[in-house]
């Protein structure tokens, strides 16, 4: 039983694998319209889909918004009862239906061609309906359902969804949409998060900033170092960085001096120190720390006057990493 289902498993994959194969050797000059539609379009991209086509347009849709291409999905039979009011003049209508005879879709026609917004119809038949009626048609057509019974819509949906990230994908990359572009839509994910938070948001600042003078006695400093508890110590002078000693800098000191009582901090600090602007993103700070192997990092401002300290717990508490 066991074989007979990977079997089965592996056979599906194969087949929608070879209708996304034939997908790419669909695409013509109307696809490239359609991006240039979508793109110059100064309205919403409206997806409208019935059964699991509407499922692939919710998907699509939310695809297009988090890309920068503002769209939603609107079901044919709710529009039908008042939902078409969301639709305007300066929007472009995407209609999936396999079929291209969609009986929900094709009543909802006559009202979109009224208000002169452009259809692109995403069928398997541009003869069909809603392919005669499309402005544009997007050939989304399979030699064969995955289904063994060539019904259950399976390698259909996934070549209407791929023919979507295409879209999107292509537009996106036409427009330069950046890292930045997709985390201002998705401030709550990870992403969002990472690119979003700035170093001012995360670093210890005023009198936890961990900051002695050079001739401060190492011992001194360690005790400093250790109540602020950043792993390190800054060295400044009228509050401009000299230099830092941290937790390794320690190590290597007791490696190489027998006697640290009479040594100062500015004696064995580590000068011309890496630091950060304040107003960066926080990973840029993960960044520099990761290229140097550091654990710590000074935040200066343009005169290199020190406005914050931060180390990999902070970002870590941050979930920057």
């Amino acid at each position: 039983m066991s074989d007979s289902l990977l079997n089965t498993a592996k056979q599906v994959i194969s087949t929608e694998a070879q209708a996304l194969t034939q997908l790419t050797e669909q695409l013509d000059q109307n696809f490239v319209k359609a991006c240039e539609l979508i793109q110059t379009c100064s309205g919403k991209v409206i997806l409208i889909g019935m059964g699991k086509s509407g499922h692939i347009g919710n998907k699509i849709a939310a695809t297009f918004a988090s890309t920068g291409t503002p769209a939603f999905s609107v079901h044919p039979g709710e529009a039908g009862h008042g939902d078409l009011g969301m639709i305007e003049q300066n929007d472009v209508a995407i209609c999936i239906s396999y079929s291209g005879e969609s009986d929900e879709i094709m009543t909802l026609v006559p009202v979109i061609k009224r208000l002169g917004v452009a259809i692109i119809g995403m069928t398997g038949n541009p003869n069909s309906s809603i392919g005669q009626i499309s402005d544009i048609h997007l050939d989304v057509s399979v030699e064969k359902e995955a289904c063994p019974h060539n019904l259950a819509p399976t390698s259909s949906t996934t070549v209407a969804l791929a023919m979507g990230d295409a879209l999107a994908v292509s537009i996106l990359t036409n427009k330069g949409f950046s890292p930045d572009d997709f985390a201002r839509s998705h401030p709550s994910g990870a992403l969002g998060r990472r690119l979003l938070t700035f170093v001012s948001t995360v670093m210890k600042t005023g009198d936890n900033i961990p900051a002695v003078s050079a001739d401060t006695k190492l011992l001194d400093a360690l005790l400093v170092m250790s109540q602020k508890a950043l792993g390190m110590v800054l060295i400044t002078k009228n509050n401009e960085l000299q230099g830092i000693f941290t937790d390794g800098d320690l190590r290597r000191v007791l490696e190489t001096h027998d006697n640290i009582q009479t040594l100062t901090v500015g004696e064995v600090m580590t000068a011309n120190c890496k630091s950060i602007l304040s107003d960066k993103p926080a990973m840029a700070a993960v960044q520099i720390m990761d290229e140097f192997n550091l654990n710590s990092l000074p935040v200066v401002d343009d005169n290199n006057q020190v406005v914050g300290a931060i180390n990999t717990h902070t970002l870590m508490q941050a979930k920057i990493i």
